[in-house]
């Protein structure tokens, strides 16, 4: 049975009410899946965005310390109310209770972390029946979004990969052998031209545009961490608004920037 831990009011920068749950699945025998929905008043959805945060995964939404710095870290994390503002319900995913320290490339890439999210699917469908539901990714979150949206095939609606982890580091593939055209289903890229990452260059995403949609964001903040982590260009700073609605315009199939600056 589902579990609801907390429910909290928030007051949303947008101006309406958030309210937010906390919800844990049974999934693989004794493993749970635990994820943090931000969702747009009863009523006011119009599609879910399943969401996953890059490096190990863990959010740690069921400890009240951890949910303290939601706002302070990952972009699709931090970004979560803008897309409920934009009339987009957010599952924030967590790492499944058998990955303690976090998800490594190749357990994203498996069966059994497609399995869990699955049952996320699901569940969305549940409590939001008839709307659309996409798997959003970034940075090395996209190689679950592109797996899952691999092996789920039509059970999602489409797929949104933000900052995508391209190329292989020394201990871990990212997507660098992936066949994106093993997504049966619309597929979106989206990216920082100024994106430092060396495992994630803009010129990988341009490389793919005359295959997939691709928004290309420039401008924002100056860089406040190093160019892999999340508040750079690598995590949209100072765009997260401009970039989250390009991606709810493009789930709800309106004109959308190919180009944000």
């Amino acid at each position: 049975m589902t579990r609801l831990l907390i429910a909290l009011a928030l007051f949303m920068p947008f101006g309406a009410p958030l309210a937010e749950d906390i919800v844990t699945l049974p999934t693989r025998g004794d493993v749970t899946q635990s994820y943090l929905l931000s969702a747009p008043e009863t009523g006011k959805s119009r599609a879910v965005a399943i969401l996953f945060p890059g490096g190990p995964g863990k959010v740690d939404v069921e400890r009240e310390a951890a949910r303290q710095f939601l706002d302070r870290g990952n972009f699709l994390v931090r970004a979560r109310r803008i897309f409920a503002a934009s009339g987009i319900a957010a599952v924030v995913m967590d790492a499944p209770s058998d990955q303690s320290s976090g998800m490594d490339d190749g357990y994203r890439l498996g069966s059994a972390h497609a399995e869990d999210i699955a049952k996320v699917v699901a569940d969305a469908k549940t409590r939001f029946p008839g709307l659309p539901v996409f798997l959003v990714g970034t940075s090395r979150g996209t190689i679950s979004a592109a797996s899952a949206g691999s092996r789920l095939g039509t059970a999602v609606d489409g797929v949104v990969l933000t900052a995508t982890l391209f190329l292989a580091s020394r201990r871990q593939p990212g997507l660098s052998g992936f066949d994106f055209s093993s997504i049966p289903v619309p597929l979106l890229f989206v990216h920082h031209v100024d994106d430092g990452c060396d495992y994630t260059p803009h010129s990988a995403a341009k490389r793919l545009a005359d295959r997939y949609p691709v928004v290309s964001v420039s401008g924002g903040l100056p860089p406040q961490s190093k160019p892999c982590e999340a508040m750079s260009a690598h995590g949209f700073l100072g765009r997260e608004a401009d970039t989250v609605d390009a991606i709810a315009k493009w789930m709800l199939k309106q004109p959308y920037p190919r180009e944000i600056k």
